[in-house]
């Protein structure tokens, strides 16, 4: 991930900069629906050393936990020392499952080993293909190569941030097994066109929902469209534990089979512990503990109305910001009910700012008091690839010329992406969506005061 000017990771973003105490709700309806914001326009940049259009302490903090509410059941977990999965692991399976309208959900270390454990048991391996948009988190893709097959990328709309469908058939090749429908910032890949295709290809699809817990197409759950669905749990996502990652699915078989090779290979159904009933499969060691349960618990009450809170925000602050010349906001596919909002992106057009580079307009905004950032970096030129096709098994399971790495970049150039990560993308964190119109005014103004004062701004690197 490609972050602002000294490239932290989102997750040290996030613990820089939610300083505030619990996230406060969404403000009276009765605030007007556009309110003026080009009153602190003319004020001096904060980056010139005028005031900021915002404090970051004023930003609700992430993740929540409210002693009160939040440390009963926790607190009951640890004191019974029933710390392995088990009754309150199934319990929150179920609650999960229950808010995707699903039939199955099986909770495991992570959402990383959730994608892992999900290919292996739909069959992909060794000489498949799986079609994947660049525009992710490394997961994504490292998922794929765990399981020894080869990514190969699809370029995305830049409208949306998603994966491309208009560009997915021209990748399909004898070897293409699966798509990768990966709901990206917690907006919702275009499922339709994603579905159509599949079917008239017979291909698997995957939905890497990590970023987009309860976000729905067409009033369905995302995760809950395709083959299969996975989810994560990590501490800067919308659902957060700290670590950890579900699979859900409405195919009974293949849950059944998840569990066996996350728990081992045991029987779908064997205690944990059990040493004495054999190995159905190969399998390993990815169970969820008790206590991450009861986090996840807690966690969940709040989940749907933190969601609504979101939706309402971004599209408060979108209708803010849309019109500021060199701003342009996310879009949502037609059929898109629901956003999870795991971030709110834009993108970024420096003509519209008098060529002021992408960094130092975040470099202003930041000294606004409004923390953002790049995003993603291109993840489909990175060197991990370039490594994983030099392994002995990746030579033994594919022709050279699939293996070299000039050959495999040029095939998968993904030129509207480039574009995305190296100069337009900007991100603003899940966290800030949950304060009041009052924060979105705050954003909203800083970029405007910003656009207002670029020829000041610009000054600052001449110098």
């Amino acid at each position: 991930m490609k972050a602002f000017s000294s490239r932290l990771s989102r997750r040290t973003f996030l613990k820089q900069n939610s300083l505030a105490g619990l996230g406060v709700a969404l403000a009276s309806s009765s605030v007007a629906a556009l309110p003026a914001i080009g009153s602190k326009s003319a004020q001096v940049p904060a980056i010139l050393g005028g005031p900021p259009a915002w404090a970051e302490d004023k930003w609700p903090i992430w993740p929540q936990w409210n002693p009160a509410t939040d440390e009963k059941q926790l607190l009951e977990v640890v004191r019974s020392g029933v710390w392995s999965r088990a009754n309150v692991v199934t319990q929150f399976e179920k609650e999960w499952a229950a808010a995707l309208n699903v039939k199955r959900s099986l909770a495991v270390v992570n959402g990383t080993n959730a994608l892992v454990i999900a290919i292996n048991q739909l069959g992909i391996g060794a000489g498949d293909e799986v079609l994947v948009p660049p525009y992710t988190f490394i997961a994504s893709v490292s998922s794929i190569l765990s399981n020894g097959a080869m990514p190969v990328f699809v370029d995305i709309d830049a409208e949306t941030f998603q994966i491309d469908p208009a560009k997915i058939e021209a990748k399909i090749t004898p070897r293409t097994k699966a798509i990768m429908a990966v709901h990206v910032l917690g907006l919702p890949v275009d499922m339709d066109r994603i579905m159509a295709i599949a079917q008239k290809h017979k291909l698997l699809v995957i939905e890497d929902a990590c970023q987009a817990h309860l976000a729905e197409y067409d009033k369905k759950k995302v995760g809950t469209i395709g083959n299969v669905g996975c989810f994560s749990f990590q501490n800067s996502k919308n659902l957060p534990i700290g670590e950890g990652g579900a699979i859900v699915s409405n195919d009974e078989h293949f849950m059944d089979l998840c569990y066996s090779y996350h728990n081992f290979g045991n029987p779908y159904g064997t205690a944990v512990g059990s040493v004495s009933t054999g190995s159905v499969m190969p399998g390993t060691k990815l169970r969820f503990s008790e206590y991450q349960a009861a986090i996840g618990l807690a966690q969940l009450k709040r989940l749907d109305a933190q969601t609504t809170t979101r939706n309402e925000n971004a599209a408060y602050l979108k209708s803010l910001i849309k019109d500021i010349p060199g701003i342009v906001p996310y879009k949502l596919y037609d059929k898109v009910n629901r956003g999870a909002f795991h971030l709110f992106a834009f993108r970024y057009h420096k003509d519209g700012f008098k060529g002021l580079s992408r960094e130092n307009f975040i470099k202003a905004v930041k000294a606004e008091g409004v923390p953002c950032m790049s995003g993603y970096s291109t993840l489909n030129t990175q060197p991990f690839l370039g490594e994983t096709f030099k392994s002995e098994n990746y030579r033994r399971m594919y022709p050279k010329e699939m293996l070299d790495i000039n050959q495999y970049n040029e095939q998968n150039k993904c030129p509207v992406n480039d574009q995305i990560c190296n100069e337009e993308a900007v991100w603003l964190t899940q966290n800030m969506l949950l304060g009041t119109r009052e924060d979105m005014k705050a954003i909203a103004s800083a970029i405007e005061k910003v656009h207002h004062n670029v020829d000041k701004i610009k000054t600052l690197g001449q110098k």
